[in-house]
């Protein structure tokens, strides 16, 4: 149950709230499946579907936000408009202006609706008062507003922003290839994104290819500047990291997955020893990351 993608936020007071406190918060914006009327509906659910909102494990608390959207194709909606239009057209023998088509369009999509197909998705939340971070398993910044939204909604007074560093990423990861010189406990991987900061944005890529520091430094010598970058974290947890300070692709190695409770005698047991990894080991990354990028900014 491993996140793979870290939107990171700092918990900016002291969390109080126990996970009762939470769940009748989420409870009042609880997910519920949209009418057949409805575009698109979102709300909090059950992380284990077992009707609880808030899944805690020790002090760890997750999360689940699900978003249901109605697939309904412009094409389609397009296709029976303009067959309904050439109907209309030959009833009263003159095609039907903007007003009329516009008017025409939003019935068919009524009409349409409840035949259309629903998808939904679950946007995932661990929050950890220990260490005072909350994190949204999100790849794209949208997705994370999303939830964001959801959550300032729902917690009232909610202390939460966004992390702040020292050291923007950008300026900290072209050091590190400059350098030739990883931040202590992490090894920098075979892939890596430089960017020029002029109007052209010329890019340059390293997939799973050998980064040669002399070709590295003739590059950021001409004004690139890194922007993505693979690292692992103690030969434990692998990830990218990125100009905005998301941390994407998350994926633990080896010596952890050999850590992983062997001995949970049902999915439940199992599912909760793998959070409790994953929030022990997340911390730990976090911590040293942001120690790599010159701590965190005061307010």
């Amino acid at each position: 149950m491993w996140f793979k993608n870290l939107q990171l936020h700092r918990l900016s007071a002291p969390w109080s709230l126990s996970a009762d406190d939470v769940e009748a918060c989420l409870s009042k914006h609880a997910f519920y499946p949209g009418t057949s009327l409805e575009m698109q509906t979102q709300g909090w659910a059950s992380p284990r579907e077992n009707g609880a909102l808030v899944h805690q494990v020790g002090k760890q608390m997750l999360l689940t936000m699900r978003a249901e959207k109605k697939l309904l194709p412009a094409t389609v909606v397009n296709q029976v408009t303009k067959a309904r239009a050439a109907e209309i057209e030959e009833q009263q023998g003159f095609k039907p202006g903007r007003k009329q088509l516009r008017e025409l369009k939003d019935q068919v999509t009524e009409e349409l609706l409840p035949r259309a197909f629903s998808i939904r998705r679950d946007t995932r939340v661990w929050i950890d008062p220990v260490n005072g971070w909350l994190a949204i398993d999100a790849a794209a910044p949208a997705k994370a507003d999303e939830v964001r939204g959801l959550l300032f909604k729902a917690i009232d007074g909610l202390a939460m922003q966004t992390l702040q560093v020292n050291q923007s990423p950008v300026a900290a990861m072209t050091d590190w290839l400059a350098t030739d010189t990883a931040p202590a406990g992490f090894s920098v991987d075979q892939e890596i994104e430089l960017q020029s900061s002029n109007e052209s944005k010329a890019t340059v890529r390293y997939v799973r290819h050998p980064l040669d520091p002399e070709d590295l430094r003739r590059h950021i010598a001409a004004g690139k500047r890194c922007t993505r970058l693979a690292m692992t974290w103690n030969d434990r947890v692998s990830f990218v990291l990125t100009e905005s300070l998301a941390v994407k692709r998350v994926a633990p190695l080896d010596i952890i997955k050999e850590q992983a409770d062997s001995g949970a005698q049902d999915e439940d047991e199992r599912f909760d020893a793998d959070f409790t990894l994953m929030a022990g080991e997340l911390s730990g990354l976090l911590g040293d990351l942001v120690g790599a990028l010159g701590g965190e900014r005061s307010a």
